[in-house]
């Protein structure tokens, strides 16, 4: 007798209902967990922040809207966090729904449905996709463009060009190697014949007349501000070829799940096929298999190969654009019917694969601090810190605190816990922004903060060099959420009242 499972029979019944059932699912879990457990963002989402306050329309860390997107959440959530984790969470939505649009649209939405959970078990689609950022609202923007770029190219909707238009305008001012993903675009279309027929005609140059303008204050920000962009070494060229080949063992450990998977349902392994319920779809147009594969497989590849040549240590653009399709690309690979062998087995390796991430985290924040004496980044009371050092800053100065600076992230995590919401010097890391500098530091007063190594509280040798003539306070303590081995955290700290000179005692 053939058993068939509910969740089979919804894939098969409700395609759209258990899809947004799952993607809300996920979310709220990845939204529910750091709102709960972290005292404090992980420092790049701070950093993103403290940069995001100023609304520059370029930046030493890349393309500014994800900044703007950033601050704007955290403004509107009260100077809560919880509107950043939220707003990572809506890009994750709107990136499995794009996903998922466009693999009903080729393929049928049982098989879409299959495609979009195999995308759920990739590492990359998970936990970090709770850190916003660039890359989390570039794979969103990438999806969004390829699923209008289908109904340009490959339904031949010209209403979509308007979006399509303005979503890459959108992705030039998140990513620095946006060039690179439209140039993708372009050489799709010119090598295939719908796309080439496309082309002919006056739409594209209007949605390049949009994407320039849409983009075209940061091109004006990058002539003007001669800021350096990206630039290929070649150099080394062993090296590079090595480092290509680690992060491409990276990518293809990332989707480990869905290899998992493949395995599991593998017919080899079988003993009653014949029991086996089957995913049914009409066949899948050519040129529909032509831009999954297409999309699919050559971003991974040529992602991780340009990024050892631009000095990167990760995938260009992040490992969720490169690996954005791989569901896709798997499903349509399949034959018209897709047998789903050994269910149990399949719904405990799937569930495995989104459970991890979540045991991870919460092993990271309730085992390292009794393991090791590594500091779990987003263990530091934030919000605490932030309020201490206003008040006391407040209450020596006689004005609201206006920057903090030091040890670079424990400045951001004051500046995102602190009501007044000060800005922050990053001379140590990123130079002297041009928004606020050392001279305007002195001038309009501030904090410098540090790890201390002792009651005593005195300043690394790297911050007294650079700030001199400081007068310690005695350090603060605060509460980790867990301290099990870790050493008592002790801030030091310093006023600069404003209109000190620079070098001299404050």
């Amino acid at each position: 007798m053939r058993f068939t499972s509910l969740i089979v029979e919804l894939v098969r019944a409700r395609p759209r209902l258990f899809f947004w059932a799952t993607v809300l699912l996920q979310a709220a879990l990845w939204l529910v967990l750091p709102t709960l457990l972290y005292m404090s963002p992980p420092p790049h989402v701070a950093t993103l922040l403290a940069f995001g306050r100023e609304y520059q329309v370029g930046t030493a860390l890349g393309p500014p809207l994800s900044f703007w997107l950033a601050d704007i959440a955290f403004r509107m959530t009260g100077n809560h966090m919880f509107g950043v984790y939220l707003l990572a969470q809506v890009c994750f939505i709107v990136m499995m729904w794009a996903v998922f649009t466009l693999s009903r649209a080729i393929m049928g939405g049982q098989h879409a449905i299959l495609a979009a959970m195999l995308t759920l078990t990739i590492f990359a689609f998970s936990s970090p996709g709770l850190e916003f950022g660039p890359d989390v609202l570039a794979r969103s923007l990438w999806a969004l463009i390829l699923l209008h770029a289908w109904r340009v190219i490959g339904q031949g909707r010209r209403t979509a060009w308007f979006l399509l238009s303005i979503e890459i305008g959108l992705l030039f001012l998140t990513t620095q190697f946006a060039i690179v993903l439209s140039l993708l675009l372009a050489v799709f279309a010119v090598a295939t014949r719908r796309g080439r027929k496309t082309l002919m005609s006056f739409d594209p140059l209007f949605g390049a007349l949009v994407v320039i303008v849409v983009a075209l204050p940061y091109f004006i920000w990058l002539w003007s501000s001669g800021a350096s962009v990206p630039r290929p070494s070649f150099a080394d060229l062993a090296g590079k070829l090595e480092q290509w080949g680690v992060l491409l063992g990276w990518l293809v450990l990332s989707a480990a799940g869905v290899l998992i998977l493949i395995g599991a349902n593998s017919p080899w392994l079988d003993r009653k096929p014949e029991e086996a319920p089957v995913i049914f779809r009409t066949p899948v147009d050519r040129f529909g298999r032509q831009f999954l594969f297409f999309f699919g497989c050559v971003p991974p590849v040529l992602l991780s190969l340009v990024a050892p040549w631009f000095g990167l240590d990760r995938v260009a653009g992040g490992e969720g654009i490169a690996l954005l399709l791989i569901g896709a690309v798997v499903i349509v690979a399949c034959p018209d019917l897709i047998y789903l062998r050994r269910q149990q087995v399949l719904r405990t390796i799937w569930l495995a694969a989104i459970a991890a991430p979540v045991v991870a985290l919460l092993a990271t924040i309730v085992f390292q601090p009794w393991m090791n004496r590594k500091e779990v980044e987003t263990s530091l009371p934030a919000g605490e810190m932030g309020r201490f050092f206003d008040r006391n800053y407040t209450l020596r100065a006689n004005v609201p605190l206006y920057g903090v600076t030091g040890d670079s992230e424990l400045a951001a995590l004051v500046a995102v816990g602190a009501p007044s919401r000060p800005r922050v010097l990053f001379d140590s890391t990123y130079g002297d922004t041009r928004w606020f500098g050392i001279p305007a530091f002195y001038e309009r007063g501030g904090l410098v903060v540090w790890h201390a190594a002792d009651t005593a509280g005195a300043p690394p040798p790297d911050i007294a060099a650079r700030f001199p003539g400081l007068a310690p306070e005695v350090p603060r303590t605060f509460s980790r959420l867990i301290e099990g081995r870790l050493e008592p955290l002790r801030i030091g700290w310093a006023v600069v009242r404003p209109g000190t000179t620079q070098g001299t005692k404050p």
